[in-house]
């Protein structure tokens, strides 16, 4: 996006620091990225079959890989999403209408 400024962030993942650089505007996005990746590796870690960080990301990545390319394609579109929600929009406005004559 034109305009949005880079940012480094300092990150932790299973006890090793990382500083990376991301548009401001994901930076959210990456935290929640980073914290999901670490307590993905953790758990394969304390499952004990797998030993070197290096291995252990590797299969972190290969599970979350997985996951994301079997459940591609089993959630609604997008445009059915915006319709859903422009219909709960509109459901809003028609439960909260009566409340505009309180005040």
């Amino acid at each position: 996006m034109p305009g949005t400024r880079n940012t480094s962030l300092d990150v932790t993942i299973m006890g090793r620091e990382f500083r990376i650089a991301c548009p401001e505007n994901e930076r959210d996005g990456l935290l929640r990225a980073v914290s999901f990746l670490d307590k993905k590796m953790r758990e394969i870690r304390d499952a004990g079959k797998v030993i070197g960080v290096e291995r252990i990301a590797i299969m972190a990545a290969l599970n979350i890989a997985h996951d994301l390319l079997e459940n591609r394609g089993h959630g609604p579109s997008r445009e059915d999403l915006e319709v859903k929600l422009t219909h709960l929009h509109k459901l809003l406005d028609q439960a909260l209408s009566p409340q505009d004559n309180l005040f």
